[in-house]
């Protein structure tokens, strides 16, 4: 018998941390999160695509490291909603929903669990593929900010309201085709915003709703705050929709569980962006000016200063010769959106690393390519490697041929000697035909004739104003 005075043995619930460790252990979320983990790589490292490719590249700087990964979501996000309704439909399944609902315990309780297992595992899976690139990034000496944070953090937020959408719908739903449906539904329609429909189609607000990003169109471009921000309130309100349905057992509860995601579209609708051009801007980091001397830089590009110290100053010092010569290279920036006018400042020489195909030059290179067009911008497209026959249908090829040849005439006339520029492999047999026997007549022509020749080429070259090819031939008009 035991002595009344005998102390009473009391149970101790688990501890939290404990349960979590279990559900961790049990439960899909591990899985997911390692399924994430190989579909992202695999996805960014395996299958060839734009960001491969030059400044825009998922390597090259930490913010387009994070787009690139918002912009794989079409293929992550689906999985996040299908590893949350394989989760949630694990009791009916298991046959353990009428016990689990005797206990004392509050359902919600499991609820944050299993949730909190599925944010850990999906936000770590997420935040080690951005961590592989952005290793990647400081491996090529890449451009490393902040701006990367808000793009990043948005992205996290859209796996976790996926997989709470996916337990949320399991638990409401819990038949086995619940998944496969949901994989197929949310498949389909985050692709179709950004590869099916056009803009025209579907507008902008609604797009934005998707938690993928369309590619990256410049290295010098972050995401606006107000798409942060709307796709912030809506993921919320999806989020808060999902938890709610998975604590809910009846059917008021379930209709009510609903109003969060309303209320999210309704705010967020109002705050996107109406027009695609404004979902994107300029990066005021990345664009800001690094200068050594009269040579200056954007901060994205800052360790090429070194190499384009010496060049710009020697092609300052041949532009010399002209009337009015420019007194500064500045690396240029594209504007956005696209069809804002584009300044050309005659005291400036610009320098474009892309179009400009200036990765591995040497210094004669250098100097060539800022003294082309007299040191001025090209007018028309002649920067493709490797162009695709849609890219060759989209321009004049006679006209951009003509200009390549006169850009490098004026080049070779402060050099003294006729050589290609970079970049332009594809153009350069039909221009060196039109360039030579151009070089070769202006060489005939006395000094100062010639210099007049060059400087009213400069100035038609600043203004696109006229046949460069003939400024050379005939003189200003």
């Amino acid at each position: 018998m035991v002595s009344p005075e005998a102390p009473v043995q009391q149970v101790r619930a688990p501890r939290r941390g404990r349960i979590l460790r279990i559900e961790l252990r049990r439960s899909a979320a591990p899985l997911a999160g390692v399924l994430l983990l190989i579909v992202a790589l695999g996805f960014l490292q395996l299958v060839g695509g734009p960001w491969w490719q030059g400044a825009e590249s998922w390597t090259r700087q930490w913010t387009s490291t994070a787009w690139w990964e918002r912009f794989a979501m079409v293929f992550m996000w689906p999985l996040a909603v299908t590893a949350g309704a394989v989760n949630g439909i694990r009791d009916r399944r298991s046959g353990t929903s009428e016990l689990l609902a005797t206990t004392p315990r509050p359902g919600w309780h499991r609820a944050v669990t299993a949730a909190g297992a599925f944010a850990l595992t999906l936000t770590a899976a997420y935040a080690l593929v951005f961590l592989y690139g952005g290793v990647r990034v400081l491996a090529n000496d890449g451009y490393a900010d902040l701006g990367w944070l808000p793009i990043l953090a948005v992205g996290a937020l859209a796996l976790v309201a996926g997989a709470l959408l996916g337990m949320g719908v399991g638990r409401t739903v819990p038949s086995a085709l619940t998944p496969p449906v949901l994989a197929m539904v949310s498949l389909t329609a985050v692709t179709a915003v950004h590869v099916t429909v056009t803009p025209d189609m579907v507008p902008n607000r609604i797009v934005l709703l998707s938690p993928a990003l369309s590619q990256v169109y410049s290295a010098f471009l972050t995401v606006t705050w107000r798409v942060h921000a709307g796709q912030t309130v809506w993921l919320l309100g999806l989020a808060a929709t999902g938890f709610l349905l998975l604590v809910a057992r009846r059917p008021r509860a379930r209709l009510l569980a609903l109003l969060p995601v309303a209320l999210g579209a309704a705010v967020a609708v109002p705050l996107l962006p109406t027009d695609s051009a404004r979902n994107y801007a300029l990066d005021k980091a990345a664009t800001a000016l690094v200068c050594d001397g009269r040579v200056c830089v954007t901060k994205l590009h800052e360790p090429r200063l070194a190499a384009l110290k010496g060049p710009g100053e020697e092609a300052l010092r041949l532009l010399g010769r002209l009337p009015d010569p420019p007194s500064a290279v500045r690396e240029s920036v594209d504007p956005w959106p696209r069809d804002t006018e584009v300044s050309r400042p005659s005291g400036v020489v610009p320098v474009d690393f892309e179009a400009q195909a200036l990765d591995g030059a040497t210094k004669d290179e250098y100097t060539r390519a800022l003294l082309a067009g007299a040191g001025t911008a090209p007018c028309l497209v002649a920067d493709m490697s490797d162009p695709t026959e849609e890219q060759r249908r989209a321009y004049d090829e006679t006209k951009v041929v003509r200009e390549l040849a006169a850009r490098t005439v004026a080049a070779a006339w402060f050099t003294g000697e006729l050589e290609p520029l970079r970049g332009t492999a594809w153009l350069r047999a039909d221009a060196d035909k039109l360039a030579g026997p151009a070089w070769n007549a202006l060489r005939a022509l006395p000094p100062d004739v010639q210099r007049e020749r060059i400087t009213a080429l400069r100035t038609a070259a600043l203004s696109c104003d006229g046949d460069l090819l003939n400024v050379l031939k005939d003189g200003p008009r």
